[in-house]
């Protein structure tokens, strides 16, 4: 026999994932993970399941009442690792959380208002908050409009999406080795973590260019083994203990901007070339552009002052980002993030697993 599940699939920013009420899955965290699994599917292909056969198309988010005043939903993030018949729930994930306030008007979690409903998610994975604001005309969430992000084909209704202290979020501090260079196999590295784990490493360091295209770059061998070997080594430094196979860090590599950006990257998310970057590891490749010291001094060209937009080139074109910046302390504090994201209710309905998964040791 197999067992039902509600959901409802989103594209939430350049991301694809499921989204549940966190009422639907068992509470047992082990037992979760092996439903999620079976629901996305495991193996490269994810074929026996919803998942997309990538790690921007096996996400999941699950999503419950607040247990707090501050908040109005919790918000869990969990990456199904391809092919690595796990579940990781180490980062955050700020495409997703883009699809987090609809799902929860959608689901009933959350009352809309007519024009703008606006939502306080509490991020489970990092114990941090973000504040998203989605058109909600008559009370109904409206999916059409005409903001366009880069890596997503037309255009959508904004969802602006503002990040409330979120330095350290999965590594404890900003700077989590506590310097703004470390060196790894004679290649210097900045270690970031305002929002997303991020190493970052000029690309030159590495034997590129930097402007090279995804597909290029994942077919380079040297490169994928290259920026192994520094993950290795300098995850148990950032906090993160054994990264083999871990969603996080994630590898950013920077290079002097094409256009009107603070600087261009590539990066491995962390295994692959992302066609794009997340909007967490853009905010803390971002973060560190505005730290002197770091890898980006010499390449990152950063605008002065405590209200910052700054814009950062990727693969499919750029993400803007607003932080808001206390200068008088050193290393400057970003207690504010904004990012425009868009979502799209995909499907909705029951999804099914094999009932054995449930009673399975």
């Amino acid at each position: 026999m197999q067992r039902s599940i509600p959901y409802m699939q989103y594209r939430g920013g350049s991301s694809k994932g499921l989204y549940f009420c966190v009422h639907d899955l068992p509470a047992d965290p082990v037992l979760r993970d092996r439903v999620l699994i079976a629901a996305m599917g495991s193996g490269q292909t994810q074929i026996d399941g919803l998942g997309g056969g990538t790690s921007l198309t096996s996400k999941v988010a699950i999503v419950g009442p607040s247990s707090s005043s501050d908040s109005d939903v919790e918000y869990l993030f969990a990456q199904v690792v391809i092919d690595g018949n796990r579940v990781d729930t180490t980062p955050n994930c700020g495409n997703i959380l883009a699809g987090v306030a609809p799902f929860a008007i959608e689901s009933g979690l959350i009352k809309s208002t007519d024009g703008i409903t606006k939502v306080r998610i509490h991020m489970l994975n990092s114990g941090s908050q973000c504040e998203l604001s989605v058109q909600t005309p008559g009370g109904h969430v409206d999916y059409a409009g005409d903001t366009r992000i880069d890596g997503v084909p037309g255009s959508a209704a904004p969802i602006a999406c503002n990040y409330l202290d979120i330095a350290g979020s999965a590594c404890g501090s900003l700077l989590p080795t506590g310097n703004r260079i470390d060196v790894v196999d004679d290649v210097e590295v900045t270690c970031i973590d305002n929002g997303m784990p991020v190493v970052v490493l000029r690309a030159n360091d590495m034997g590129i260019a930097g402007y090279e295209t995804p597909e290029e770059l994942n077919s380079n061998e040297d490169l994928m083994k290259k920026l192994q070997s520094i993950r290795i080594q300098i995850g148990p430094k950032m906090n993160l203990g054994d990264v083999d196979g871990a969603a996080v860090p994630k590898m950013c590599m920077i290079s002097p901007p094409l256009k009107n950006g603070i600087f261009n990257t590539r990066t491995f998310i962390p295994y692959r070339c992302h066609s794009a970057i997340g909007v967490l590891g853009a905010v803390s490749a971002a973060t560190a552009a505005i730290i002197p010291g770091t890898v980006t001094e010499r390449i990152a060209r950063v605008p002065t002052g405590s209200k910052l937009n700054l814009i950062v080139e990727h693969p499919s074109g750029e993400l803007s980002i607003n932080l808001e910046v206390d200068e008088q302390v050193n290393p400057p504090h970003v207690f504010k993030a904004g990012v425009v994201r868009t979502a799209r209710l995909l499907s909705r309905g029951e999804l099914y697993v094999p009932g054995k998964i449930y009673t399975s040791d």
